[in-house]
């Protein structure tokens, strides 16, 4: 299983950290279940949130550079890309990933990655936080943007 060996997602104190979680609405199920587990990650952390939809994971970079650059201390990537017949999977889960690290190096905050890039509905399903799921993605892209942006907090004032 692909979580075998992830960290435990502890107890981090995230009061006054405002995260954009940015959500692709592409695969309903699966995609609700993503944001579903980054909101529950949020409150457990005691961070703010406000959910900014995109049509899918291309539009991902973009919108989450810009609610950096208009303030919000981190960013949660969410979004959902099934492997077809073509090579579109792949054009889309580079421009994803690419995009997104970009953004987080250009802007120096954190970009949580719950991009889930996929073969099947199945694999999806089974990492999207729904009941029966194995494990929630969501909730751990949340936990990673917050860990961090406190991290960074701490390494601002030290400087």
């Amino acid at each position: 299983m692909s979580g075998a060996g992830a960290a435990d997602r502890d107890q981090v104190d995230g009061t006054g950290i405002r995260v954009a979680i940015i959500a692709g609405q592409w695969h309903d199920t699966i995609a609700a279940g993503l944001l579903a587990g980054a909101q529950r990650e949020v409150e457990r952390l005691g961070a703010t949130a406000d959910v900014i939809p995109v049509p899918g994971s291309f539009e991902l970079p973009v919108v989450a550079k810009t609610a950096l650059e208009a303030g919000f201390h981190a960013a949660v990537a969410l979004g959902v890309i099934i492997r077809g017949g073509t090579p579109h999977f792949e054009y889309v889960s580079d421009a994803a990933t690419s995009g997104l690290t970009r953004v987080a190096i250009e802007t120096g905050k954190p970009v949580g990655f719950g991009v889930l890039t996929l073969d099947d509905e199945q694999q999806g399903l089974d990492r999207a936080g729904l009941p029966g799921s194995k494990e929630d993605k969501g909730a751990e892209a949340a936990h990673a943007a917050i860990s961090t942006a406190v991290t960074l907090r701490s390494l601002r004032v030290l400087a």
